[in-house]
Parts: C-alpha cells; sequence; structure tokens
C-alpha cells in the first residue's frame, strides 16, 4: 500500500467511530500485510463498541470482552462470544467478575489467551489497576503479583488508555 494512502487511512481510522468500517479495515489491512493499520483500526473499534462512558471500569471491561470475541473470532473463523461470561456479569456484575478474576486461585483461562495475543492490556488485572480507587487493595495487590509473575510490564498496563 503507498504511503500516502497509508497516511489517509491512519487518519480515517482516528476519525472513524462506525464498528462496520473499522471491522472492514482490520480485515482488509491484514489481508494486505499491512498489520499497523490492522492493530491500529483493531484497537479503536474496541474503544468504539462499549456503549458506557470512556475511562470507567465498565467501558474498560466490555472493551476487552469485546476485543477478545474479536480475536477468538478472527481465529476460529466465526461470531464468538464469551457466554459464560457474559452470563456471569448478567448475574453479578462487571465489577464482582474482575474481583473473582484477580482472587481466583486459578489462573482464568482468558488471562493467558490475552498475554499470548499480545493483550495483557486488556486483562481483568490490568483493568483493575488502572481502576485502583474501585478495588480494595487486597483486590489491586492480587492483580499485581499476577500480573508480575507473567512478566506484564505494570506500568505499560495501568497507563493504557
Amino acid at each position: 500500500m503507498a504511503k500516502h494512502k497509508l497516511d489517509r487511512m491512519f487518519e480515517f481510522v482516528g476519525s472513524c467511530d462506525d464498528p462496520g468500517k473499522l471491522r472492514n479495515i482490520v480485515s482488509n489491512a491484514r489481508k494486505r500485510g499491512a498489520e499497523d493499520l490492522a492493530e491500529a483500526a483493531f484497537r479503536k473499534l474496541v474503544a468504539v463498541l462499549p456503549s458506557e462512558e470512556p475511562g470507567t471500569v465498565e467501558h474498560d471491561f466490555w472493551r476487552t470482552i469485546h476485543a477478545f470475541e474479536h480475536v477468538l473470532g478472527e481465529e476460529r473463523g466465526r461470531t464468538t462470544r464469551l457466554s459464560r461470561t457474559r452470563q456471569k456479569v448478567n448475574r453479578v456484575g462487571v465489577h464482582r467478575t474482575l474481583v473473582d478474576w484477580a482472587l481466583g486461585k486459578r489462573e482464568p483461562e482468558g488471562f493467558a489467551m490475552l498475554l499470548e495475543r499480545g493483550l495483557a492490556e486488556l486483562a481483568g488485572e490490568s483493568i483493575v489497576l488502572r481502576h485502583p480507587d474501585k478495588f480494595g487493595p487486597e483486590i489491586v495487590g492480587a492483580a499485581t503479583a499476577r500480573l508480575e509473575a507473567a512478566g506484564v510490564d505494570i506500568a505499560a498496563v495501568a497507563s493504557y488508555r
């Protein structure tokens, strides 16, 4: 792809709020080997999908769910929904789900899958670190310990926006 066209596409991605258009850009950019553009469109897509207020725990949580569903869908070649996670959120809420993930004795399956895909900033534990005022010190400590044990850059995931 020509540099000037690629630059225009990055500009478009930055201003686009249409999930359908962003999905198309992700797909087309991957087919053409424009991974930087695909990544930018993917990040923008998962930022615009949640209906919650940006900067909130809920927005960060749903950004993670949408991102993970998108990645799994691409890998599997079909729409993939995190049904159990969505059911749990309906039962106990976003906050309790994040607490359970952080305090769980076992590392959640999704945690390892996100790290394998280079998406540590989207792990539930990373959300806890970005919103420490919404969680107690025990939960923040557990989230930090899990991320550190996995070799994650704590400062990078805590500052992700």
